[in-house]
């Protein structure tokens, strides 16, 4: 079989998608080299009844374009064609953004620019999917209901965000089952603990992809958000569920920084902008019943950390920590590193919130008493630097929850803390340093008007 350097390769091929008993199949290819073959394994899948086989088709269809970035960005070559049917201007218009805006950071990390090069290829012209404004007028040709039951998959990702969602709507009384991609031991442990039906969907990716990037090809970030949403529209489809609840916040949004002109934002498959059009191009091309947002929009990082702390239930399974992310016994290190932005900005977040004591004991140690993470607290305050490219809070928020901090007591003497209020406060706005504008909830989300109360609570 020959073997295409996805570097030197000329054009990615979405070659075909299919499904069986439970498995769909998506298949990629660069020039004329071996098909990169990835499964979505749906445990105990029901038939696909003829009422939602349209819908579920054009949600497969969907997820073959969507998954496909994580192949692509191995050689970004120059043309992309789509084997497997025809694109409308619509989604093709939604595709060429994901895959620009998703890949910012890759592209900034191997120095790319990917303007003017991503252009998926459409056939029937059609309204554009408005990528600015308000999406709600956006044509639905099909107008196609699925009759889909009042259901709702929440996505559990381990963290404190995920979790407080469910919190809601257990509170809400609404039926829901707790999802999550993969096999994280982390993860199921969680699911497990919010007493919620679970529901455990497995990803393979194509092993060649991996030994491209043995190989040399271009590798790093991909919107992760993005290709699990396209996952769970299939599986809403497939069991009977009518909405999808994410768990993204509102500082989601917010680029990490700009780059030749181009806002590079991490999470930009977490922010609003992609929530807004992917539920607009789900009414209009899936099923019109089917919906789309985060629960949690309207709020801050810390309004988030401050609902979590409420309740304790979940201190000894959850762990946000990107480099530790598995279980390995009872012990807080075995979850948290304490050594990545996401232990340091979540340990940050909930301290104006939480007993010291409980929070040490989650972590395990105080990472505020640690000069030698003076650096890393000072990324998350964008003093001297940019915020790290991971899912953490904007630097507003880290400045007021340490401001926070240099009143307590308990907190103000320990290294990082001390240092904040003699070197770096002293430069600051004290305006900007009040916690409790950020704890407000914001205009802009899509959550259903049942559910808004909640979410707007602060006791």
């Amino acid at each position: 079989m020959s073997r295409t350097n996805p570097r030197d390769a000329k054009r990615f091929r979405f070659v075909r998608r299919g499904y069986e008993g439970g498995v769909a199949t998506l298949v990629y290819a660069f020039d004329d080299g071996p098909e990169l073959i990835e499964r979505i394994v749906f445990p105990d899948a029901p038939a696909v009844s003829a009422e939602h086989q349209a819908a579920f088709d054009a949600a497969l269809d969907l997820l073959h374009l969507v998954a496909g970035v994580s192949y692509y960005k191995a050689g970004v070559p120059p043309e992309i064609t789509v084997e497997a049917g025809v694109l409308d201007a619509i989604t093709a218009g939604f595709i060429d953004a994901l895959y620009l805006h998703g890949l910012g950071e890759f592209a900034y990390q191997n120095k790319l620019d990917l303007r003017g090069r991503i252009a998926f290829p459409n056939t029937i012209p059609t309204q554009t999917l408005p990528l600015k404004g308000r999406a709600s007028g956006l044509a639905n040709p099909r107008d196609s209901h699925a009759s889909l039951p009042r259901r709702t998959l929440v996505p559990i990702g381990g963290g404190k965000d995920s979790l407080v969602s469910v919190e809601l709507l257990k509170t809400a009384n609404e039926p829901a089952t707790a999802v999550w991609i993969g096999n994280s031991p982390l993860i199921a442990a969680c699911a497990a603990r919010t007493g919620l039906p679970t529901l455990n969907i497995g990803r393979e990716i194509s092993p060649i992809l991996f030994e491209y990037n043995k190989e040399g090809a271009y590798n790093g970030h991909i919107p992760v958000t993005a290709i699990n949403s396209a996952i769970l529209a299939v599986a809403a489809v497939l069991y009977g569920f009518d909405t999808i609840a994410f768990s993204n916040e509102r500082s989601a949004s917010s680029a990490t920084l700009e780059y030749d002109g181009q806002p590079v934002n991490h999470q930009w498959s977490k922010g609003w902008e992609f929530e807004r059009t992917f539920h607009a191009l789900l009414k209009a091309r899936v099923a019109a019943d089917l919906h789309y947002f985060s629960l949690l929009r309207p709020l801050s990082e810390l309004a988030v950390a401050e609902r979590f702390a409420r309740t304790s239930r979940y201190d000894d399974v959850f762990s946000s920590c990107n480099r530790n992310f598995r279980i390995l016994g009872p012990k807080p290190a075995d979850r948290w590193c304490g050594q990545c932005p996401k232990c340091h900005f979540v340990f940050l977040s909930l301290a104006p919130f939480m007993p010291k004591p409980r929070l040490l004991a989650i972590f395990g140690r105080n990472l505020l008493d640690d000069v030698a993470l003076a650096r890393a607290f000072d990324a998350l305050m964008e003093y001297r630097d940019h915020k790290p490219f991971e899912c953490v809070g904007e630097g507003i928020e880290a400045r007021a929850a340490m401001a926070a901090l240099v009143s307590r007591a308990e907190w103000r003497e320990d290294a990082i803390v001390a240092r904040f209020a003699d070197e770096i406060a002293p430069l600051l706005d004290p305006a900007e340093l009040e916690l409790a504008p950020l704890l407000v909830a914001d205009a802009e989300h899509r959550i259903p008007a049942r559910w808004l109360a909640l979410v707007n609570a602060h006791s």
